[in-house]
């Protein structure tokens, strides 16, 4: 990346990332909105995320919802938590028959014992079942900063599978990765997945905006890696931790290195949600309006707008 700092061009290649963001929610959450289109623009496509315990008649609900607001659901699902391979078939039946979805995101889900006989998305995937029922494009997981529950060894065999995957499969298929706060690790991830052979592109999860104690807890449950030191650093000041933080070091960062690196594979972001809806939909469209105010040192940017 180059070194040089051009307020213009920086800000273009961070309005150019950021367009065409994604963003998740949960039924859960779901629940408490009374109508996304307050907070989103139509056509934004949403992960509908499935958390342990839940009852995938909400991720149909919340998806049928999210398309009758003029969204595009993206429903998530875990492979440790479905229960058979006709339960499977069943989901997506039921979910093309009651919404007409093309896009999912297929994960292992943090269950210790599975429910039945799926232990990862690998086995989903090669169920052929995404393609038999029209789904176009898959989000596989991919760990920039490592996995508490798979070996690094682990997760170079399952991303080079992956690859493999896409050359047997109709559907687009891409890396969907956890949240992070610093690019640096981020790059060098993709740097060194690439050079292993790694031809998926990535759509990065960024954090939004939320207090710096919100996201340590989050970070703590999800077993973010290296970028968390970012975090840590603020929080040995207490009088910090109800500070909300946004993402902007990290989305400059990337943005230039997603512009001025012809090899990057990172292509798009994911926005996680953690400090609500309203303030995280309200900074990432001031971002791709390109309403915001770049450092005078090059160290981020803060929107103009006011976000509530």
């Amino acid at each position: 990346m180059s070194t040089e700092f051009n307020a213009e061009v920086v800000k273009k290649q961070i309005i150019d990332f950021m367009t065409g963001f994604t963003i998740e929610t949960t039924p859960g959450s779901a629940a408490k909105t009374p109508d996304y289109r307050e907070h989103l623009r139509p056509g934004t496509e949403i992960a509908v995320t499935f958390l342990p315990g839940s009852d995938f008649a909400d991720t149909v609900s919340t998806s049928k919802r999210l398309k009758a607001e003029g969204f595009v659901p993206m429903p998530h699902f875990a492979a440790r938590s479905i229960p058979s391979l006709a339960d499977f078939e069943n989901y997506l039946i039921t979910l093309q028959g009651e919404v007409g979805i093309e896009h999912a995101v297929a994960l292992g889900g943090a269950v210790d014992k599975p429910l039945g006989q799926f232990e990862s998305s690998m086995q989903l995937l090669e169920t052929g079942l995404f393609d038999k029922h029209g789904i176009k494009s898959i989000g596989v997981a991919g760990h920039p900063e490592g996995s508490p529950d798979i070996s690094t060894a682990g997760l170079k065999e399952a991303l080079s599978w992956k690859n493999s995957f896409k050359e047997r499969s109709d559907a687009y298929i891409y890396i969907a990765t956890q949240f992070c706060f610093e690019a640096e690790p981020i790059i060098a991830w993709d740097k060194k997945i690439q050079s292993e052979g790694n031809k998926l592109p990535i759509h990065i999860g960024v954090p939004g905006l939320a207090t710096l104690k919100t996201l340590l807890n989050h970070a703590k449950a999800c077993g973010v890696g290296a970028s968390m030191r970012v975090l840590t650093k603020q929080a040995r000041n207490i009088a910090k931790l109800m500070t909300v933080n946004a993402p902007d070091k990290l989305v400059m960062d990337l943005a230039r290195y997603h512009a001025e690196d012809p090899n990057c594979g990172i292509q798009k972001v994911h926005m996680y949600p953690l400090g609500g809806m309203k303030k995280s939909a309200a900074w990432s469209y001031a971002v791709t309006d390109g309403d915001f105010t770049l450092d005078a040192k090059g160290k981020g940017f803060k929107v103009n707008r006011d976000i509530g």
